[in-house]
């Protein structure tokens, strides 16, 4: 597996990677970066209706739809943010604990509580810390 961390947090950048990599990958990729403040929409989502139109200009947040449905997230430098792209062509169905055990596994090495629970959260102590989604790309 190529692992691939990104030297830029400009969120527009990370995204368009993780796109560009999606579509034109030769082997399985891990790919990890931290965005400036920025607010990431999902592929469904109506931005204008998501967010706070004055407060994001006012603070310069950059707003970018990503690939994948689901809610709007906040990201910031305190925000770590990672990406599987696979070549699994057996399944659409995305099998987020095997993308996320690993994870879950080194926090509980480090004695952190942390959990798969619902459909698609990480947790510690019952609090999400990380919600996952899947692109498919055909």
């Amino acid at each position: 597996m190529l692992i691939i961390r990104s030297n830029t947090s400009n969120p527009a950048f990370n995204l368009a990677t993780e796109e560009f990599l999606m579509y034109n990958k030769s082997e399985d990729c891990f790919y990890l970066y931290i965005n400036a403040p920025s607010i990431i929409v999902g592929k469904h989502q109506n931005s204008l209706a998501e967010i706070n139109v004055e407060y994001v200009k006012e603070n310069d947040i950059t707003v970018i739809r990503r690939t994948s449905g689901g809610g709007a997230v906040f990201h910031d430098p305190g925000n770590l943010n990672f990406t599987f792209i696979m070549n699994d062509k057996q399944s659409e169905t995305a099998d987020f604990r095997k993308y996320t055990q690993p994870i879950i596994d080194v926090l509980q090495a480090m004695d952190v509580d942390a959990k798969f629970e619902g459909r698609n959260d990480m947790t510690i102590e019952g609090k999400k810390f990380s919600g996952n989604a899947k692109s498919y790309y055909n």
